[in-house]
């Protein structure tokens, strides 16, 4: 199964974005552990976030389908297995997330996904929850499947290792509103992606959790303070947006994306920034954003904190003039596909220079042409790839249903730049 991705033909096109697959994440999970009844409005309904809700149901959560506007009944924190296996296929969030919810319950918990999901690791956020008083292994003490043999969650002091994904610093804070006791969190390592914590972490203040950062590098969160029902609205998602602007910037045309406000704490957001050092022109308003594509420079950009658009922006660097430093992404290796690697080999195949460092790439840019481009079965790798094709024409995108994990309606909104 392929998909050829040719030449765009339009020059000013509009999109409405659909909901961000990070708060989903969150909101499914709060408002399935919450006391009482919560609204979740304009969830994104996609393969990863179906796989958080049915893992809520296979916790004994009443959870409805993925849809528009969800009315949730919490539990009141309160779990236990459903069934033999919590299966989340592909799920590094959700993978996460759980093995951190199995130890708030009674009963015992098998974790378990997709073989390139028990290549993922979790053995530091094991070991703290094994501080914490959870009684937790995983395969060699690193990867899963993970075994939770649950009776609750003591609480207390923590310290965990976050270098290599905010995920479990974002998986504690989840949980420990309904520790025994009050939980001081204190990281051993500098902050993978923290603007995804900050999301975790207003999510769970508008959810009536008490959670607060002390100084950098320490956290509280109480236990006195649990998550009350509530009504919800899940903003547009920024890593999705991101491919229309990419598509703006190398186009140079002028692309408008609906369902993104710039009040968010999404750190894609921060991609526009870059696109304005690189050249192009960025306007803000209220729900949406404009961007239009310039004439394009390479630059020396430290991605940290939004790892996720380095595929996007590694394509955008392919046809700016200069070179193109990406620098402390050292995570990216160990996500749905190595993607420093994966980045470097599929642009060489365009006709791109590219070296690949340890902690990022450094690129050349130049006039790429379309190739035949193997996804890895990596969403992101697809999307980049479909948006460089937009600008080249013949671009061969293999697997492009992977889109499935993040953005269902990726294809349908691509049609947009066709007359």
């Amino acid at each position: 199964m392929s998909r050829i991705v040719n030449k765009a033909s339009n020059q000013k096109v509009t999109v409405t974005i659909p909901g961000s697959k990070s708060v989903t994440h969150r909101a499914l999970i709060i408002a399935g552990l919450a006391k009482g009844e919560s609204l979740i409005l304009n969830p994104l309904d996609s393969e990863d976030t179906r796989i958080t809700a049915q893992a809520l149901r296979d916790m004994g959560i009443e959870i409805p389908m993925v849809s528009k506007k969800m009315k949730i009944r919490g539990s009141d924190g309160r779990v236990f297995p459903e069934s033999e296996e919590i299966y989340l296929k592909d799920s590094g969030t959700s993978m996460r997330f759980f093995t951190a919810i199995a130890t708030l319950g009674s009963g015992e918990f098998y974790l378990t996904g997709s073989e390139r999901l028990q290549q993922r690791p979790v053995g530091h956020l094991v070991e703290a929850l094994k501080t914490l008083g959870a009684d937790i292994r995983c395969r060699d003490g690193i990867y899963p499947p993970v075994v939770v043999k649950a009776r609750g969650l003591r609480g207390g002091e923590v310290v965990v290792n976050v270098k290599e994904s905010s995920q479990y610093l974002s998986a504690l804070l989840l949980i420990l509103p309904y520790a025994e006791k009050k939980s001081t969190i204190h990281l051993a390592t500098p902050l993978a992606s923290k603007p995804y914590v900050d999301i975790t972490i207003d999510m769970m203040r508008k959810f009536d959790a008490e959670v607060e950062w002390l100084n950098n590098r320490t956290i509280e969160v109480s236990n006195l303070s649990r998550y009350a029902g509530r009504k919800y609205n899940v903003e547009g998602d920024c890593s999705s947006a991101a491919y229309f602007w990419a598509a703006a910037a190398i186009l140079g045309a002028e692309v408008t994306t609906v369902n993104v406000t710039s009040d968010t704490r999404q750190g894609d957001f921060g991609l526009l920034d870059i696109l304005e050092d690189m050249g192009c022109r960025v306007i803000k308003r209220d729900n949406s954003v404009v961007v239009t594509g310039g004439e394009l420079r390479g630059i020396d950009v430290d991605m940290n904190l939004l790892p996720d658009q380095v595929p996007t922006l590694a394509i955008v660097a392919s046809f700016a003039e200069g070179t193109t430093s990406i620098r402390n992404v050292a995570h990216l290796r160990i996500k749905e596909s190595d993607r420093l690697s994966a980045v470097a080999s599929e642009l060489k195949k365009t006709g791109i220079k590219v070296e690949e460092k340890d902690d990022g790439l450094v690129i050349y840019g130049g006039q790429p042409s379309g190739a035949e481009i193997e996804t890895y079965n990596d969403h992101r790798i697809a999307m980049a790839f479909a948006v460089m094709g937009l600008k080249t024409g013949n671009m061969k995108i293999l697997n492009p249903s992977c889109v499935r994990k993040s953005f269902p309606n990726f294809w349908d909104l691509i049609e947009n730049f066709y007359s």
